[in-house]
């Protein structure tokens, strides 16, 4: 709140400055139309068109240079690696294109100012140049959308050939809940009108369903490292989305429908937990938690890095607080877990 209102008083008194020099302006007599350009605005004008090219290149590598740490260390999924690939290519391009650009529109504004009996030479249409500045963007586009298509669609080959775990989202209004298949790894059939709190039933998992009764309704997601999960989304209420920006995972979730979304782990919590950029990260976040308990603030507790399920759309007042602890394991520790879980049947049964 403070930052924003220095911002605030900061414009305010730039408006105040800007409406004071437009009065000395007014206030001052001149015998020409100060609102006419001569060669003294147009080569101040060129000036200030360098000194903008500059800020802009300028405040770019100080952004990179600042603020590159905040960013997702490696993919933790096999098709991440691709993802962050294509990601990479893209901003290589723009950033080439824009810097190109850019130079030549301020440096042609400077060099072709406008100057007192001057003509300015130019052609009405060109089809040459057209053709050229017209279809190198559409070969270079064309190939971007292409290849973002083919990544696409490897990324979303839901399949069950690799034997994948099967695994359920359920989103609702501000938590989630994730559901596993059980011994069979087939989820038994649910509907949101067979929701029953009173008697644990909050999936609205159809009792009669056999395969739902080996069901394993959990608060924390566990996941086999090297294995596939295939993830079936719901949503109780409104439109979710379950983001998991670690593995490079993102799918909404929409009441009314499944949606699915898969992928591989490869990096194990614990293996995360000493990447670099994971540990550089957690110290910078522990130095700020520590300043805040000197000075007797909230939410100042170490914090150590956990993978996290997000809700990628604004979907109520507590959106912020929507969010899941997943832990990547081997799979011997995963199978540990999975048998300390209670399935839907022995849930229901302790409820009668």
């Amino acid at each position: 709140m403070t930052t924003f209102l220095i911002i605030f008083v900061l414009v305010l008194v730039a408006i105040a400055i800007w409406q004071m020099t437009k009065i000395l302006e007014l206030s001052k007599l001149k015998t020409e139309d100060s609102q006419v350009a001569n060669d003294k605005d147009n080569r101040y004008n060129g000036y200030l068109l360098f000194a903008f090219l500059i800020f802009i290149y300028g405040i770019t590598i100080f952004s990179f240079y600042k603020y590159s740490k905040v960013l997702l260390p490696e993919a933790a999924s096999e098709h991440g690696g691709e993802y962050d690939y294509l990601m990479l290519v893209s901003f290589i391009i723009i950033f080439f294109v824009q810097t190109i650009t850019q130079a030549l529109l301020h440096y042609f504004g400077y060099k072709y100012k406008g100057e007192k009996g001057k003509k300015a030479l130019f052609f009405a249409d060109n089809d040459r140049l057209e053709f050229i500045w017209t279809i190198i963007p559409v070969i270079v586009l064309a190939g971007l959308i292409l290849w973002g298509l083919y990544t696409w669609t490897s990324i979303m080959d839901i399949n069950d050939e690799d034997d994948p775990l099967i695994v359920e989202l359920y989103a609702q209004q501000f938590n989630w809940t994730a559901r596993y298949g059980g011994a069979d790894n087939v989820l038994g059939g649910s509907n949101v009108r067979m929701i029953d709190i009173d008697r644990a039933n909050v999936l609205g998992l159809d009792e009669a369903d056999p395969n739902a009764s080996d069901d394993i309704i959990v608060k924390e997601l566990h996941l086999p490292v090297g294995r596939k999960v295939n993830f079936k989304m719901r949503s109780q209420d409104v439109l979710h989305s379950a983001y998991m920006p670690h593995f490079r995972a993102q799918m909404n979730c929409v009441p009314g429908m499944t949606t699915e979304f898969s992928f591989t782990p490869t990096i194990t919590t614990a293996e995360m937990r000493l990447n670099p950029d994971v540990v550089d990260k957690v110290k910078r976040t522990n130095k700020i938690r520590a300043e805040r308990a000197a000075n007797g603030k909230d939410n100042t507790d170490p914090w150590e890095f956990d993978y996290i399920l997000l809700c990628n759309k604004i979907c109520g007042k507590s959106h912020y607080n929507m969010q899941m602890k997943i832990i990547v394991e081997s799979q011997e520790e995963y199978e540990a877990w999975i048998k300390g879980q209670q399935t839907f049947s022995q849930t229901m049964a302790s409820m009668e």
